[in-house]
């Protein structure tokens, strides 16, 4: 199996052409040829799910595995898709220079997408003002990633899980009442009202479809960096094109369909445990046993947009990304020693002065 070439030649100059965020086309830098990107004609229900059991066998048709030329950093682990001309590069996702290795690996094929919305611009736009809005943040480092080169955009990789769950649970439903009670305080006589429970056992079903449950398939970036760029508008999924990916480059997924069923099911547990206080009721509700039954179990793979800077700063990486399609910005928190230092001192002053005023005041000046 060949690997997959993401180059689309302009019929004018030859050239590279790339995707263009926000366009729906394809633009040459060059000449400044135009080419539409076709419309598929698909809806996203078309974008077809997979089957979870025939997966972990191994047992998906040959049409949905897919060969990639890729290379893992060293330091982060990052699984990166490299143009077959290119062997050398800085890691996207750390800084760390990287050697291309000359092997391949199979990889279940993307099904569906999210394409660019932001250019690269206005991305870095974005980060700009979220560390300018950072008091603490060195000045130096703004001054840096405003200056400094340019964000990468990448498809990182995601897992969707759909499934059936019926689910069985035991539990107790309690009500809320008070009491009245007479209690003596500084030698009065008061009436309070003291709030008791009353618990009553609770039992039933709860059944709910899950779809599109979220799970990132990547180990590269950390987990509340990805979680805090969502939502994704997934309703907007494209079937996968790769006239979508020209100029961009794509991520290979590090964490396993079956490792990342474990997350996906952690979070459909709990909307499971949120659907079964809700069916208990009550003012307060105990859950002692919940069994879940869960069927048709699908998965796809999906890839969405991330514009991602990495920038070393005094000997220090800092990782900044931003949702290819929103402009939500995370990423790692600097700090500046004398910034901090400088609120200190100010909190000091002015504690010390609203102190002497107290002073004064109780002295009757």
């Amino acid at each position: 199996m060949s690997t997959e070439e993401h180059r689309f030649p302009c019929d004018t100059c030859g050239a590279d052409m790339r995707f263009a965020p926000g366009e729906g086309q394809l633009v040459c830098d060059h000449c400044g040829n135009v080419e539409p990107i076709e419309a598929s004609g698909y809806s996203q229900s078309v974008i077809r799910e997979l089957d979870f059991k025939a997966a972990l066998a191994s047992a998906l048709p040959e049409q949905e595995i897919e060969e990639k030329r890729v290379s893992s950093c060293p330091n982060c682990g990052a699984e990166i898709e490299f143009d077959p001309q290119i062997h050398a590069k800085s890691c996207p996702f750390c800084a760390t220079p990287v050697v291309l290795d000359t092997g391949t690996q199979r990889y279940i094929k993307p099904r569906g997408l999210l394409p660019f919305g932001l250019t690269e611009a206005e991305a870095r736009n974005a980060m700009t003002r979220w560390l300018g809005a950072l008091w603490f943040a060195p000045n130096g480092l703004r001054d840096y990633a405003r200056k400094g080169r340019k964000m990468d955009g990448i498809y990182v990789p995601y897992w969707t899980y759909d499934a059936d769950t019926k689910s069985a649970y035991r539990g107790e439903r309690g009500t809320v009442y008070y009491e009245s009670r007479t209690v003596r305080r500084n030698g009065k006589t008061e009436t309070i009202r003291v709030q008791k429970v009353r618990w009553s056992p609770a039992s039933g079903r709860v059944a709910r479809w899950f779809d599109d449950v979220l799970v990132l398939a990547s180990k590269s970036l950390p987990k509340h960096f990805t979680d805090a760029l969502q939502p994704w508008d997934l309703a907007a999924l494209e079937p996968y094109r790769p006239e979508y990916l020209a100029g961009f480059r794509a991520e290979g997924y590090t964490i396993k369909l079956d490792e990342g069923w474990v997350d996906a099911r952690a979070q459909i547990d709990r909307v499971i445990e949120r659907d079964v206080k809700f069916d208990i009721g009550g003012d307060r509700q105990r859950i002692h046993q919940i069994q879940t039954a869960i069927s048709d179990v699908t998965f796809k793979h999906v890839l969405l947009p991330v514009w991602m800077a990495a920038y070393k700063y005094r000997g220090q990486t800092y990782r900044f990304v931003v949702n290819g399609r929103t402009g939500r910005v995370q990423g790692e928190r600097p700090w500046s020693a004398w910034k901090i230092a400088f609120a200190v001192v100010i909190g000091a002053i002015a504690a010390a002065a609203v102190g002497y005023l107290i002073a004064m005041q109780e002295q009757g000046y």
